[in-house]
Formats: C-alpha cells, structure tokens, sequence
C-alpha cells in the first residue's frame, strides 16, 4: 500500500476564508481556486504543481490514489477539494489533525505549526500570510517558487507527524477517520429544501407569537426577575452566579454570561426565543442553522461534518457551523431538520442508538452485578428503581415514577448530589422537595454500593496519579492508570488526559485540578468515572461503527447512535445486521451486555 501525503493551497481574502465561512461553502463557492498543490508519494521528495485546472487535474491524475493511505492535515478540507473539484476518492484517508487530537489531548493546539513543534519534525513557514488576496495570476514566478516551498515544507512536516504519531495510534482508530472524513468528503445525504423553507416559515411565526402570547415586551426582557419567570414557564431553571459585588448568588442573566449564552442553543425553540431577543439577536439558534441548510440545499448534497475526537472523553463533536450533534428533539416542530435530510434516492436510512449504554458500562465496570444481570435479562430498571423509591411493587409503578426512576439511573450514577438532582427533575417538570431529592439520592447510593466504591476508588486513583503511582480502576484489565502521563489507558489504547494534575488547598480543605485550555478545572472521582464511562461507551461505538461500514455506509453518528444507508430493497436485511452489530460486544469488555433501539426512514426524522 502506498503512502501519499497532500496539502492544497488556495486563494483567500479578507472576506473569503475558512475564518469567516465554513469549509462545505468555501470550497463550493465560485470564487475558490487552487493556487497549487504538495504531493509527497512514499519517501520520495514532495512535487509541487501550480497550473490550470485542468493542468492540476492532469497531474494528480498521476498519482496510485486507489491503492494508497492519503494523508493531510485537516483533511476534511483536502479531501473536499480533491473530491469535489477533482473528482479523486482515494482509498484510505488519514488526518495528522485528528492524530493530534487523539494522541496528545484537546485542551493543546494541535495545529500543524503547534505539532510540528511538540513533536520536533520541524518548523512551519509563515508565507501563506503574503498570499493574501492573490490569485494564480498575481504571483511573480518568484513569489511563487516561494509559495512551492512553503507548501512542500508543509506536506513533509505532515509525512513526519504522520509516521511519528503511527506509531503510537491504533490501527482502527485510523479506521474511524477515514470513516469520518468521507462523511463530509463524499456526501450521499439529500436535503428538502422546500420542507426547510417550509419550517423557517413556522419558526419566524412561531417565534413571533410566542413573544405576543407572552405578552412579553422589552421591560420584561430586560428585567431579570421576570425574565427568569419567563424561562422558569418553559422549566429552565435560570443560571446562577456569585456576585463579585456582594458575594452572593444573583441571576446570570447577562450577555456576557457562559450559561446564560448557552441557553441560546436550548433544544425548545421558544427558549431560543426568548433569549435571542434578550440578547437582541434577529434569529434563533434554529433559524441560522436552517437557514444553513437550506443554503447548502443549493449547492449540492449535505457534506456531514463530524469532528473526530472533539471531546476530552474521545467523544465526536459537530464542526462547520451546523452542529448535528445537538439537533433539536423537544418542542413545537422540533423533527423538521431532521426530516429534511434524507437518504439517496433508491436507499433508506438506518439510524440505531445504543440503548442506556452509559449506565450499563457503569453497572458493569463497577461490578454492580444485580444491575448488569437486570440489563441483560432486558428488565426495566427505570421501574426496578423506582419501587425501591416508592416501596411499591414494580406492577404498581406510575409512568410518571418510572421517570423520576429513570433519572435517577441515569443522573445520579456520577455522584449526583440532592441539590443537582432536584434542580435536573425540574427542568423537566417535576418539582420535589429537597428532602425528597436528598431521600433518592441515598436510597439510589445503597442500591448501587460498588458503584459508589467505584468513586472512591476513582479519588484513590487520582491520589495515585498525582503522585505517579500505580493504583487499580474497575474491573481489569479494562483501564489501567499511566503514572508518569497522569492518564488513564482506555480499551482503545488512547490516553483520558488529566495533565499537570495535582491537589490544591481550599477553604472546604482542597481538590484535585488539572490544566485546560482556559486554565485548570476540578475533578474528583465521581467526574473521573463519568469521563471513563463516556469514553469506554465511545470506545464501543468506535468498533460497531467499523463493523457495520464493512457491509453499509456509515453517514453520521449522534452520541451513542449510528446511522448508515442501504438500498431500500434490503432494509429488512440491513436494519437486522446493523443492530446485531450494535448488540455485539468486545472481547474486553465480557459482560457487558448491550442492547440499541433503531428506525429506519428514507429521511433521517423518520428513523
């Protein structure tokens, strides 16, 4: 197999870059031109090329793109303009970007310059900066010539990150960036313009009428208190803060407030609502992405994108503006986006979630044995819980007590106290005391006793780490803590960083923290088995995903579930492999038993 490393170069202006658009729309855009391109096959030095089109085509056309790994950093980008304006598909993509991110953590920049540095393969040039606002045509044969060079030092320094970090990166991870990169470089997935300008319609009406039933006027959007009813009516409890002036806690209402700001992408629409014209915004969350949508609706087809190890966690994350990892699925119209992405004409989508895995992984990971065997005898333990709750036999559990069940399996698995689990039933409209809460919550702790040992091993083991030492995780061989990393080795045999961590005093006594972009942030070992669960759950998604695009095309993955197409007339077929794949289970992780819910629609909401 051969190895072929690329980097394109193209014209941008102050008003025409990846800063100020997207990648899907800058690459479409009429005013895109390829200044020139790097290519470096195997050892041989990298050639470079700066023509025509056409001269560009002809020359990559030279290339073994079929039977070669392609390797660029940011390739969703490359590989857009090698597909797209090309028409080149290689064989195997892979993204030194995605690599850095794995390898050496998200808290760090892992930009070619900033992994060129730590991994000491090089320095990256600067003159792409003189290219600003230049056409082909614009260079002197010596700008140019300086232009090449810069390139080429950027396709090697890509070759070096490339076969360093190989040697440290697991093989099927390689798979799942491949996979992700032809979610977006290779898009197959239609949208319904018609039915999106149908829901823009909805949303300007809707948002419109809210705010008059509301009776809601600039005074009430201003005023905290009665902006905080507003929300509250909507079963949002309002952010709190401390205030630096008083030093107690007041509304958080202001614009430059982070909980506050994220209350604009609320999955209720009338949320968004509400918030916009408070931060005096013209359009909701929900109508700039469907704007969005509708947008690249007339340029062509839905280039997924999917940024790969977007959280601390291992976990994807959505990337170019149209985030698919938070698509609305409360509120008035909340499916309509989702119903306007639809499958290939002639294929249906297949969209399986994997049922509770979060809480089974925990369950299992701990050893909680009566938990893990009420899973895999597909018992309802949202109803199992709810009877040691209210003392009632499982036949005589309410629907409305299974879900204070419900949440009490999934939110307090973590070391959830009262105050935060009263707070997280009301936003969904149960309100309880806080002795009630306070009641659940220790009733849920003895139920689940090895859960609860396992935080107190986990603060163990970050005792251990902070001192590099060795300390046990879970069941073994699952996890295993690397000391002199201050990190945890997942199943996948990529690291759950916590750098620089160490135990700082406070008033209450003192906490472990570890550095982050923005400074350092608190962990205890409640947190670290969260961070572990959602990482192992992303571990088996990882795999399931290699699985089932071994047989169909694997088109997005939300969370814990995968969605992929297959030809209509084997949707039968398809819908059954694909959640026999989802049910399978690792040979680490023995045990565990899992299970997925799927739907299948020739548009995503129908799934």
């Amino acid at each position: 197999m051969n190895l072929v490393t690329i980097d394109f170069e193209t014209y941008y202006d102050k008003d025409f870059s990846l800063s100020k658009i997207t990648t899907e729309e800058y690459v479409r855009d009429e005013r895109f031109e390829v200044i020139g391109v790097g290519v470096k096959l195997n050892e041989e030095p990298p050639r470079w090329i700066s023509g025509t089109h056409d001269e560009i085509e002809a020359w990559l056309r030279g290339f073994p793109w079929a039977s070669s790994i392609v390797v660029a950093h940011n390739a969703m980008f490359d590989g857009a303009i090698l597909a797209w304006h090309f028409g080149i598909k290689p064989m195997v993509w892979a993204d030194t970007m995605c690599m850095g991110r794995a390898v050496h953590g998200v808290e760090v920049s892992n930009s070619l310059a900033a992994l060129a540095e730590r991994e000491e393969v090089g320095r990256k040039g600067i003159e792409v900066h003189t290219a600003i606002g230049k056409r082909r045509h614009d260079f002197t044969p010596d700008q140019l010539d300086t232009y090449a060079n810069y390139c080429l030092n950027d396709v090697e320094l890509t070759y070096r990150l490339f076969k360093k970090m190989l040697q440290v990166f697991p093989a099927k991870e390689l798979k799942l960036i491949d996979i992700t990169t032809r979610m977006f470089t290779e898009p197959v997935l239609r949208l319904d313009r018609e039915l999106l300008a149908q829901h823009m319609d909805t949303l300007v009406q809707n948002k419109q009428r809210l705010l008059e039933e509301a009776q809601v006027d600039t005074e009430d959007l201003m005023s905290n208190l009665k902006f905080a009813e507003l929300l509250m009516k909507f079963g949002v409890k309002p952010p709190i803060k401390i205030s630096k002036t008083t030093g107690k806690e007041t509304l958080a209402l202001a614009k430059n407030d982070q909980e506050f700001i994220i209350l604009a992408e609320h999955p209720d629409w009338r949320v968004q609502a509400l918030v916009s014209a408070r931060l005096g915004l013209k359009s909701t969350l929900e109508e700039t992405r469907t704007r969005r949508f509708m947008d690249i609706a007339e340029r062509g087809t839905l280039p997924v994108p999917l940024r790969y190890y977007a959280a601390h966690t291992g976990r994807f994350g959505g990337t170019d503006k149209i985030n698919l990892q938070n698509l609305p699925s409360r509120g008035e119209n909340a499916n309509q986006l989702k119903k306007a992405i639809l499958a290939p004409k002639g294929y249906v989508i297949i969209d399986a979630d994997s049922a509770q895995i979060e809480a089974r992984v925990l369950a299992w990971l701990a050893g909680q044995d009566d938990l893990v065997k009420a899973f895999a005898e597909k018992q309802d333990v949202y109803k199992k819980m709810a009877s040691a709750i209210y003392g009632k036999l499982e036949a005589d559990i309410t629907k409305e007590e299974r879900f204070v069940g419900k949440t009490t399996i999934l939110g307090c698995g973590y070391g959830m106290g009262a105050v935060r689990f009263k707070a997280q039933l009301k936003t969904f409209g149960v309100d309880i005391s806080i002795e009630e809460a306070r009641r659940i919550v220790d009733i849920y702790r003895q139920t689940n006793y090895t859960i609860t040992a396992l935080w107190r091993q986990a603060q163990s083991a970050l005792v251990a780490m902070s001192r590099h030492e060795p300390a046990p995780l879970g069941v073994p061989p699952v996890l295993s803590l690397v000391p002199r990393e201050t990190s945890i080795m997942l199943p996948s045999k990529l690291l759950l960083r916590y750098d620089e961590l160490r135990f700082e005093e406070t008033e209450t006594g003192g906490e472990f923290t570890y550095k982050i972009r923005k400074g350092r942030t608190r962990i205890y070992g409640g947190k670290v088995i969260e961070n572990v669960c959602q990482a192992i759950a992303r571990c088996i998604i990882g795999e399931q995903m290699i699985r089932i695009s071994k047989k169909y095309r694997v088109v997005m993955t939300v969370h814990d579930a995968i969605a992929c197409i297959a030809p209509e007339n084997e949707a039968t077929e398809a819908r059954a492999y694909v959640e026999e794949c989802m049910r399978w289970v690792p040979s680490w992780a023995t045990g565990l038993p899992l299970n997925c819910e799927s739907g299948v629609g020739y548009s995503y909401g129908d799934c």
